[in-house]
């Protein structure tokens, strides 16, 4: 009888805080709201204050890598790497065709100073101003193709536009 009697008391002592009835207005949570949709194999992380990509790489090794792959880009129009280094290098491509496309001496030298090949960067310098005239930026186009066979990294093509 004292366990009731406890028991009555204690809900009528949690009542007493309720004020006209219930104070809840969210809706109940079950178990199935607590699922999440994401699976968990995509691993979605955002970097900030990361500023680029390292390519698994020490600088002068990721420097010299990206110095190559602008040049090979601009001599051959397309080139096929992996998708994270054609993302990396598409940024210097465009500087060095924004350089030609300004033209004048401090421009020549800086791209001098980036492309391996001195030849290249005349023809560059020629071509750029009239090919790329109408074009304000987005000078490249990176194409997502299958995965490369031995290791199954992503592929993709750069291309000059």
């Amino acid at each position: 009888m004292m366990r009731i009697l406890s028991f009555l008391l204690l809900l009528a002592g949690a009542s007493a805080f309720v004020t006209g009835g219930t104070s809840f207005v969210g809706k109940p949570v079950t178990a199935m709201d607590r699922v999440e949709t994401r699976s968990s194999t995509s691993l979605e992380m955002i970097s900030h204050r990361k500023g680029f990509k390292k390519l698994g790489k020490p600088a002068d090794q990721r420097k010299a890598l990206l110095r190559a792959l602008t040049t090979e880009t601009i001599r051959h129009g397309r080139i096929k790497t992996t998708l994270i280094r054609a993302r990396a290098v598409r940024k210097h491509v465009d500087h060095m065709i924004e350089l030609g496309k300004r033209g004048d001496l401090h421009s020549r030298r800086q791209a001098m100073a980036w492309i391996y090949d001195k030849q290249l960067v005349h023809s560059l310098f020629d071509a750029a101003a009239d090919r790329y005239a109408d074009r304000n930026g987005g000078y490249t186009r990176v194409l997502r193709t299958v995965a490369r066979q031995g290791d199954n990294a992503k592929m993709a093509i750069i291309e000059l536009v």
